[in-house]
């Protein structure tokens, strides 16, 4: 029900309302009105964009909070948003990139290649460990961001450019960007289904979850895989967007407790729901203006997150 008022708010809400009854006749009695063409040229691909990044991100976040048992686990430990924001500043500043459609290619390049660095550093003989991926993930994260800001301070034109996609947003994004991420995204998906009854191994800790006939390192580097297809599709699609895969995972075991095969379904759906809600409170708190999602989420996450800390003891991993 949740998911549904959304999208009805994300195709009626915004600088232009549109009563239920229009966003009803522009798909069943099209005219060709400003009101129909808003819904379907504009808000139609604008919503479909908000689902598919959102279901990824709270997925991403669901797996990878499972795979290294950290509740603090997101898509910027393993340099997704790193990687991807620095293969943009070079494709702007070098190759004069300027579409919405070629930073999300080099998004996702510099997103995927980001994670295979942090996977080679953080191997051991028995697999990638929890912490060792954290540590390569932060100490690529840190080496990435200082190259961004060294390009960044040298190039004013780059700098303007780069903000317009580094604050978060699908506002701007036509059918052609989803399309490009969601063989992607719906390949993590099917890994992150996938993946519950491994992770609640994993949640028991290596060695009992080696006593039980899991192969640890196999479902980590599984998992894994399964993340940064999900958190780099969502990334190069949108831009880094914060919050949703932090909290998203934490909201859905308030509802389902720590068992991993309801966790990620279950913060599919809450991430679609989160980030189109944000959305939609950015198209009206700076009307006519338009509040990239990623801001909202910033400014709302923080707060939230304390208090679902104090108030409300996490289930555990």
């Amino acid at each position: 029900m949740l998911l549904a008022f959304s999208v009805v708010a994300s195709l009626a809400i915004g600088s232009i309302q549109v009563p239920f009854g229009e966003v009803v006749a522009a798909f069943t009695a099209y005219d060709g009105s400003d009101a129909h063409a808003i819904v379907r040229d504009l808000r139609v691909p604008r919503t479909e964009l908000g689902l598919l990044v959102g279901a990824a991100l709270g997925a991403a976040g669901a797996l990878m909070q499972g795979a290294t048992r950290n509740a603090l686990a997101e898509p910027g430990i393993l340099g997704i948003n790193a990687g991807a924001a620095f293969a943009v500043v070079i494709a702007i500043d070098v190759l004069g990139v300027g579409s919405v459609a070629g930073y999300a290619a080099f998004a996702l390049v510099g997103a995927g290649a980001t994670a295979a660095a942090v996977l080679a550093l953080g191997a051991t003989g028995r697999g990638a460990g929890a912490v060792s991926l954290a540590l390569a993930g932060a100490v690529l994260t840190w080496l990435l961001v200082s190259l961004t800001s060294a390009v960044l301070v040298f190039d004013a034109q780059t700098l303007d450019e780069f903000r317009q996609w580094v604050i978060g947003s699908i506002a701007g994004r036509d059918a052609g960007v989803a399309l490009s991420v969601l063989p992607l995204i719906a390949a993590g998906l099917v890994i992150a289904l996938g993946a519950g009854r491994s992770l609640n191994a994993l949640a028991l800790g290596d060695d009992v979850a080696r006593s039980l006939g899991q192969r640890v390192g196999r479902a980590r580097l599984l998992a894994t895989v399964g993340f940064v297809l999900l958190a780099g599709g969502a990334v190069a699609a949108a831009g880094p967007i914060a919050f949703v895969g932090l909290a998203v995972p934490h909201i859905a075991r308030m509802f389902t407790g720590p068992d991993y095969r309801w966790v990620i379904p279950y913060s599919v759906v809450l991430g679609a729901v989160l980030l189109l809600a944000g959305d939609v409170l950015g198209r009206v708190v700076a009307r006519p203006a338009d509040l990239g999602v990623g801001i909202v989420t910033g400014l709302l996450g923080a707060p939230f997150f304390i208090w679902l800390v104090r108030r409300r003891k996490l289930v555990a991993l």
